[in-house]
């Protein structure tokens, strides 16, 4: 195995969070050093940690809408690496969504991951937690004021809001979301895969 395949067989059996976790662990990562585009979303969710597979869930498929991607592309991690915040499913918070993404996995795995993708030319942040890890003080006060101004990130980063349902009066919203932005990024996107 080479380090990164070591590292992602250690990151896939952790259990450094396991008693903090409603259904137990299930790290649920995907990387290659040939990935060209990263994805790093917050934390899988029930059905993401039933079936194992990222994204699997009607989130993704907004997601993949966005981006203008089939699942074939979307789930080739030889072109896309997907590193969430949290590996595992956290839990619910009480109030009908998921608990913020376990503290633990960021530090633990993500600079090791990263280091072994020297291909990465374009990282997508998905929600708040990407965005603050990853953007630190370059983050401004809100989602909507950091999604807005995505073209500061660039070209390494785009800040992207979670396409949750939750988020659909968001959109509505933010019409300049999809016709600007999105219309930008998903030629960005293919010229990042080709």
């Amino acid at each position: 195995m080479d380090d990164l395949d070591t590292i992602l067989a250690e990151a896939r059996a952790c259990t450094v969070c396991a008693e903090h976790l409603a259904l137990g662990p299930r790290p649920i990562v995907r990387a290659s050093a040939s990935a060209s585009i990263l994805i790093i979303g917050q934390a899988p969710g029930t059905r993401v940690h039933e079936t194992g597979v990222p994204w699997n869930d009607a989130s993704g498929d907004r997601l993949r809408q966005w981006l203008d991607l089939d699942r074939e592309t979307f789930y080739d991690d030889r072109r896309i690496a997907i590193v969430p915040m949290g590996f595992c499913y956290q839990g619910r918070d009480g109030r009908g969504g998921d608990r913020p993404p376990r503290p633990e996995c960021a530090p633990l795995w993500h600079a090791p991951l990263v280091a072994l993708m020297p291909a990465i030319r374009l990282t997508l942040l998905i929600g708040l937690y990407a965005q603050a890890e990853y953007l630190g003080p370059r983050r401004r006060k809100t989602l909507t004021e950091t999604v807005a101004a995505w073209r500061d990130y660039g070209p390494a980063y785009v800040p992207l809001p979670h396409p949750s349902w939750r988020n659909t009066a968001w959109l509505n919203r933010n019409p300049w979301f999809e016709t600007e932005l999105l219309a930008e990024l998903r030629p960005a996107l293919r010229r990042a895969l080709a």
